[in-house]
């Protein structure tokens, strides 16, 4: 085993100090039916998540979504939904409607209430320029989510 796919070593996941980035790895290993992540480190799962600008333009928006990057959109917005029941109490769904081009929403809800939702358009490009930007960005949702579930605790509530 290299070091670069340790579990065991802390200098990578250091950098994985995020609880919404600990979030998306455990909801990605918790899909993960036959083992292929055990042994890989925190920082090579979310490695996917990190597409810079200039990669995105070489990512083709012909044909379907692939199902990897379908994948990690649901792996994102759980994580989200997870960190939100985490906090709440409220049982937390995630639904992704994607056309084959690419465009649809995510929504992650409690009961009644919308929590979270997300327009999504080229999807095949679904990714974000650093670690960071993916904490940020799932800790705003996670965040307001948050916010509406203590705001209309009965709603949220089945």
């Amino acid at each position: 085993m290299t070091s670069t796919n340790s579990v065991n070593n802390a200098a990578k996941n250091e950098a994985v100090s995020s609880p919404f980035l600990k979030a998306i790895v455990q909801q990605i290993r918790g899909q993960d039916v036959y083992g292929v992540y055990r042994n890989w480190s925190d920082e090579l799962i979310l490695k996917p998540y990190v597409v810079s600008k200039q990669k995105k333009r070489e990512i083709s928006l012909e044909g379907e979504v692939d199902p990897v990057t379908v994948g990690r959109i649901m792996a994102f917005y759980r994580a989200v939904a997870a960190c939100i029941e985490q906090e709440t109490g409220l049982l937390s769904q995630v639904v992704v409607d994607l056309s084959h081009e690419g465009f649809g929403w995510a929504l992650v809800f409690s009961g009644r209430l919308l929590l979270a939702k997300k327009s999504l358009r080229d999807a095949h490009r679904f990714g974000f320029e650093s670690l960071e930007k993916v904490a940020e960005e799932g800790e705003n949702f996670v965040q307001k989510g948050i916010d509406l579930a203590k705001r209309f605790p009965e709603v949220g509530k089945l």
